[in-house]
């Protein structure tokens, strides 16, 4: 394969992250011990609520801390004081600067990609806490470049090619998540690759599309497949 512009995809392609959250959920939820609504009903609020927040306070930890204190507000019959907005919020502190856990084979598939194709990393969130991972990784190396962004949607894609000057039939992203990484990608006239990862966060389900005509859509089983095609 001629070389090629591989935008990659960070949290749950590169290393785990949605099973920090998860753990943190479940905490919650036994913490709130809601006697009328079950733990699937608790979450669905949860979830409800996720999305309102990532309009007013984006992604990452500040956001999933407000989340989880305006879900106790909602379904707790008891007032919610400061003692119990701080309590609330601790359920976040075993995900902050949690070491970085790095999926199977990821850096010597990304050491293989680099020596090929170009790579830049494409990651959406807070900018410090994304930051701090990609440093924790040991894999900034392998990039050269590294963007994070508030958003993964068809402008944020635009403007990543006009920035980087990409071929878009050469350009391909790369990521577990259909609603942000690979159908955005494939509107903008992008190839993508689909890293399914069994935790992806329910907020980034989405139907995968069709690749069209002129563009390639490939499904690897794990990231460690992507030397198979590249």
């Amino acid at each position: 394969m001629d070389s090629q512009t591989l935008l990659i995809d960070a949290d749950d392609t590169l290393w785990e992250n949605n099973v920090y959250f998860e753990r943190a959920i479940a905490k919650f939820i036994s913490f709130l011990n809601h006697h009328e609504f079950s733990p699937e009903q608790v979450r669905e609020v949860l979830n409800d609520v996720e999305r309102e927040c990532i309009v007013t306070h984006g992604y990452g930890l500040h956001s999933f801390a407000h989340a989880l204190v305006q879900t106790f507000e909602r379904l707790s019959v008891n007032p919610v004081t400061p003692e119990l907005q701080a309590q609330i919020r601790s359920f976040t502190h075993t995900i902050e600067d949690h070491p970085i856990e790095l999926l199977p084979e990821v850096s010597e598939t990304l050491q293989h990609l680099a020596e090929r194709h170009r790579l830049i990393l494409v990651t959406k969130g807070a900018v410090a806490e994304q930051s701090g991972k990609i440093e924790r990784s040991g894999l900034r190396q392998h990039f050269g470049a590294a963007e994070i962004v508030a958003e993964k949607n068809f402008a944020t894609y635009e403007a990543l090619v006009e920035k980087y000057e990409l071929v878009r039939e050469k350009t391909w992203m790369v990521g577990n998540s259909p609603r942000s990484d690979i159908n955005p990608a494939l509107a903008v006239g992008l190839n993508a690759a689909f890293v399914p990862h069994g935790d992806t966060w329910v907020l980034e389900h989405e139907e995968l599309n069709a690749a069209p005509s002129s563009q390639r859509l490939i499904i690897v089983g794990r990231f460690a497949e992507l030397r198979e095609h590249f």
